[in-house]
């Protein structure tokens, strides 16, 4: 699940439309029946993006070390 959930992503079209767009006109944002739901997709967003960096910061240290104990295997 994206971050930037709560802000619409526009199409090209759009995107260029808001080249000329100065009074700002075209912003568009996704919205919640409540603030409280609000903050809770939010919340739960970010726990989801930090539990998936811990999986692949641990993903990244078992490759990296599995390299290392391998060697000492060699040498033993």
């Amino acid at each position: 699940m994206r971050s930037d959930f709560l802000y619409a992503r526009p199409s090209f079209v759009e995107g260029l439309a808001r080249i000329i767009d100065f009074g700002n006109t075209l912003n568009e944002y996704n919205t919640s029946p409540s603030d409280e739901e609000a903050d809770f997709t939010a919340i739960c967003v970010d726990w989801h993006r930090i539990g998936q960096d811990l999986h692949d910061a641990i993903g990244q240290f078992e490759v990296e070390h599995a390299k290392e104990n391998n060697a000492v295997k060699i040498r033993q």
